[in-house]
Order: structure tokens, then sequence, then C-alpha cells
């Protein structure tokens, strides 16, 4: 499409005292963005949704016009220009790209604060602690399809159901106890034990058995595959525990 300025479009979205609908607002900076000038319609109340919904045969809002012809709503509107379309099905790292981000600013972030340098040990072993908080963080958001998803393929869950309930509040644990350097007598058997199951999980799953699964290292609501990602967590936290065993005494996070 020629982002031409003058082009003209139209666009009829909801615009009502307890609701703004977050899809018509998406649209219309799409539009402006775009370098259409938006003709914006505020559809204010319910009776008026229905009845432009009923005169132009269409079943929801926002809904846009350019020369007099029905583009459709949001994601039409990013098809006519060419662009992607969310795909709630679509295999994705993505969440998992964004944690391993975060994870690694907030411990090269502690580094600095704390030792006045990025590039130190401690920052590393806060990297895989922190990681190992935020991984926790999204299992705890729903336990239970966490759960559900978790006995697709873990070893131990499928002997003793229960373990996937308490799973993420053992690697939260361990990992606020590495974070911290406290009680490694508890937090290294901990992270050296779950990361062993899982890691013998899904090696067993993924590359002896071929089975194409979902991750729930993020997660029961995510479509990260299961493998090379599940794996890693699993081995940095056997990496981890193992680490900390035979550290020399006074390198990173102290004991």
């Amino acid at each position: 499409m020629s982002n031409d300025a003058t082009q003209q479009a139209e666009l009829h979205r909801m615009v009502m005292t307890d609701h703004m609908c977050p899809f018509g607002l998406k649209t219309l900076d799409l539009l402006m963005r775009e370098g259409y000038e938006v003709d914006d319609h505020h559809l204010k109340s319910r009776d008026e949704v229905e009845d432009f919904m009923a005169r132009n045969d269409v079943k929801t809002t926002p809904q846009v016009f350019i020369d007099g012809k029905r583009i459709g709503g949001y994601e039409d509107v990013l098809r006519f220009f060419g662009k992607d379309t969310p795909d709630e099905d679509e295999v994705t790292y993505t969440p998992v790209i964004a944690l391993f981000a975060m994870a690694a600013a907030m411990a090269l972030a502690t580094s600095w604060a704390t030792q006045g340098s990025l590039v130190t040990v401690a920052a590393a072993e806060w990297f895989i602690a922190m990681s190992m908080c935020l991984l926790a963080l999204q299992k705890l958001k729903d336990v239970e399809s966490f759960s559900t998803m978790f006995l697709n393929y873990d070893l131990l869950a499928q002997r003793w159901v229960r373990y996937g309930y308490v799973y993420p509040f053992t690697e939260g644990l361990a990992g606020v106890l590495m974070v911290s350097g406290a009680l490694m007598w508890l937090s290294i058997p901990v992270a050296l034990f779950i990361g062993t199951v899982g890691a013998v999980s899904v090696f067993k799953a993924v590359y002896i058995d071929k089975r194409e699964l979902k991750c729930a290292c993020v997660g029961g609501d995510t479509n990260v595959p299961l493998g090379f990602v599940s794996l890693t967590e699993n081995l940095m936290m056997m990496g981890m525990a193992i680490w900390m065993l035979t550290k020399p005494a006074g390198v990173g996070i102290g004991f």
C-alpha cells in the first residue's frame, strides 16, 4: 500500500462511558501510522453498536471502510496492510527469550550495584538463580494448568501426580535461596534433584520417544515447544547446584 497522507479511512468503534474498545484504539493507531486521515466515529451506547452492526451486516466492531469498501476489524486491517496477524496457536519462543533477557538484565544490574562491575562470577550465578525465580513465577500464575501440561512428560509427576503441584514452589524456593546465598544446604539438593528428574524426563520424551509436546517451563498457557528450552532450564539448575558445591570459597555468592 502507498502511504499517501491524503488517503481517507472511516472507522467505527466503541467509545462508551464504561468501555473503550482496545482493538478500536489499535485500529485507529494503525491507520494513522499508515498515513491515513481517519474519520473516527464513536459508538457511544449498546443501542448504537447494535444498530451499526445490523445496518452493515457485521457481528463485531471496530469496522474500517476505505474508499467506500468495508475492510473489516483490526486483524483484517493488518492483513490489508500486509502485516502479520496474531495467531494464538503459533509456536513461539518469545516468552522464553523475554524471561531470560529480563533475568540477565536483573543479574547484571545487581552485580553492578553490589560489586561495581557487570562481568562477575556472581552475575552468572544470579542470572541462573533469577531465571529459576522467574520461571517459577510463570508456573505459579496457574499451577493447575502447569501441572496438567507437566504430566505429559515428567516421569516423577506421572508416578506421583502431586509433584506437578509441588514443583513450582520448590523451583522458586531454590532460586530465591540461591539469589541470597542462604541455606545452600537446602537449595543445592532441591535444585539438583528437580533439575536431574526434569532433564531425564525431557530427554526421554523429546529425543528418545520423539514426542512433539508443549513445554510447561514457562507455565501452562504458552506454545513453547518442549525440547531445548526445558532441557536447558533443567541443566542450568543441575549445573548451578554442582557449581555451588564445588566452587572455591569466597567466589561469587557466599554461603
